[in-house]
Parts: C-alpha cells; sequence; structure tokens
C-alpha cells in the first residue's frame, strides 16, 4: 500500500469513494471541487493506492484559532472502500494526515462524523486510535 498526494488522474476514484462515504456525486463536479481544494494552500488531499489501484483518502483543512495561538487540522474526508475495509488502511491514512498535522505547525487534529447508524463502525474506529468525543455540530442551510 502506498500513501501520496491526490493528482488529477485520482478523480474518478475520489468520485466513486465519494459515493460510499454517502454523498453521491458526478465526475464533473468532483473534478470541479478538487481543482477548488488542490488551488488552496490550506488544503491536503491524500489517497492510498492498493496494486495500483486507490482504496482510501482523506481530506484535509487547516484552520486558524480565534481562542487559542496557533492552527489546527480538520479532517473533512475520510473514506476506505468498502472492498478494502479492516486492513490498517484507514489508520494509515490517519497517521499521515497527524503527520501532516504536525508539520504545518497544528496543535490538533479533529473531524466531524455523523450521528447515523452506518457511522457507528466509524466512531468505533475513531475513539480506537484515541480520538474522544468533544463537541456537538449544527448545520443550516442557507438558501442562495
Amino acid at each position: 500500500m502506498e500513501i501520496r498526494e491526490a493528482v488529477e488522474n485520482d478523480i474518478e476514484a475520489l468520485t466513486s469513494l465519494m459515493e460510499q462515504l454517502g454523498y453521491p456525486t458526478t465526475i464533473e463536479a468532483m473534478r470541479t471541487r478538487f481543482h477548488t481544494i488542490e488551488s488552496s494552500p490550506d488544503y491536503h488531499t491524500l489517497v492510498a493506492s492498493y496494486d495500483g489501484k486507490i482504496v482510501g483518502m482523506v481530506g484535509m483543512a487547516k484552520g486558524y484559532y480565534y481562542e487559542l495561538n496557533g492552527v489546527y487540522v480538520r479532517i473533512v474526508a475520510l473514506v476506505v472502500d468498502v472492498n478494502f475495509r479492516n486492513k490498517g488502511i484507514g489508520k494509515k491514512l490517519v497517521v499521515e494526515a497527524e503527520s501532516w498535522a504536525r508539520i504545518i505547525g497544528a496543535t490538533r487534529i479533529g473531524l466531524n462524523s455523523g450521528i447515523r447508524p452506518e457511522r457507528a463502525h466509524a466512531h468505533k474506529f475513531y475513539k480506537n486510535i484515541g480520538y474522544v468525543e468533544k463537541s456537538r455540530g449544527f448545520v443550516k442551510s442557507l438558501p442562495n
């Protein structure tokens, strides 16, 4: 298995992974998103490749504290292909995310994970690798 930065040629695989994460999209929409994300120095996207096939990804964003000095990293997307789960790929992706966070001087790393029943295994995974439940999130859609 290899972990590397995502590139343009990974967009089709990223589209499939987003669908598995529960966010159906098109290749063209993913291409547009990827170009926007890739153009920002505050975002970083890694993929896991196994025998030449993209089997996982982690997307991260650097953020700035209001209440503290310094920066943090938020994992905004983490998914492993359903056919490759429970092989240590997700853990390796998180380790690499934590490494990037340290490199850019972040003092914390966090993520949000929905409370839907299908996320129960993900919640157990995060707890097993040292993450703790800390906050409750709220969302509001803003009409155009």
